[in-house]
C-alpha cells in the first residue's frame, strides 16, 4: 500500500516546494511531489517564509487555473504565516483551486478537506478582527495618554519659521528655500500654511 495519498482532482496537480537557506536541500520535497504525479513543480530555494514575495510561489499562482490542485509537502511551506496561509486557502477556494497538503493529509477535494477551508476562513476573520480592535485599543490608549500620532513632522518649528522669515522678505520663492533646507516643495507648503 503506498504511502502517499491519492489525490482525485479533476485538473492538474500544481506542486509547490520551499526551503528557507541554501544550505537546506529540497529533496524530500521533491520527491513526495514526485510520487504523487505533480503535472508542475514550482520551487523558491533559500527563500524565507515570512518573505511576501517569493518567484516561485508568484509564478505558481499566476499559472493556476480552475479545477488545478496545489500540493504541498507540508503547510509550512506554503504560508509565511498562518494568516498568510489562510489568505492563500481562501483565494485558492475563489479561483476553484483545490488544495492537498501531503504531510497533514489535507485534500480539499474530500468533505473533510472542504471543512479546513472553512475554518482557515473563519480563523482568518477572527485574527483580522483581533489585530483590528488591539490596534483601535492602542490609539485610543496613546491619545488619552497625550500622544502624537502619525509621522513625526518633518521639519521642527525653526525651520518653519526662517523659511516664513526668508519669505517675508521677498525675491525667494518656496521652491528655491525648499532645496536649500533639503525638504520636499509640498512639504514646506503645507508647513507654512499652517502657520499662516
Amino acid at each position: 500500500m503506498s504511502i502517499w495519498p491519492i489525490i482525485d482532482a479533476p485538473g492538474r496537480r500544481i506542486g509547490y516546494a520551499r526551503v528557507s537557506t541554501k544550505d537546506q536541500k529540497l529533496r524530500m520535497q521533491r520527491d513526495a511531489l514526485e510520487n504523487v504525479a505533480c503535472d508542475l513543480v514550482f520551487e523558491d530555494h533559500g527563500i524565507s517564509g515570512t518573505k511576501a514575495s517569493r518567484n516561485g510561489l508568484d509564478a505558481m499562482l499566476d499559472e493556476l487555473k480552475a479545477g488545478d490542485t496545489v500540493v504541498v509537502f507540508k503547510l509550512d511551506r506554503l504560508g509565511r504565516s498562518v494568516l498568510h496561509l489562510a489568505d492563500l486557502l481562501i483565494w485558492f477556494q475563489k479561483k476553484n483551486v483545490h488544495f492537498c497538503s501531503i504531510s497533514e493529509g489535507i485534500n480539499t477535494t474530500t468533505p473533510g478537506g472542504k471543512l479546513v477551508f472553512h475554518l482557515f476562513s473563519a480563523f482568518a476573520e477572527f485574527q483580522r478582527d483581533i489585530i483590528a480592535e488591539n490596534t483601535r485599543t492602542g490609539l485610543n490608549a496613546a491619545r488619552k495618554r497625550g500622544a502624537r500620532l502619525g509621522r513625526p513632522p518633518a521639519l521642527d518649528s525653526d525651520t518653519i519659521l526662517e523659511a516664513q522669515r526668508i519669505m517675508s522678505e521677498g525675491g525667494v520663492t518656496v521652491a528655491e528655500i525648499a532645496r536649500k533646507m533639503k525638504v520636499n516643495r509640498i512639504t514646506l507648503r503645507r508647513h507654512l500654511d499652517r502657520l499662516e
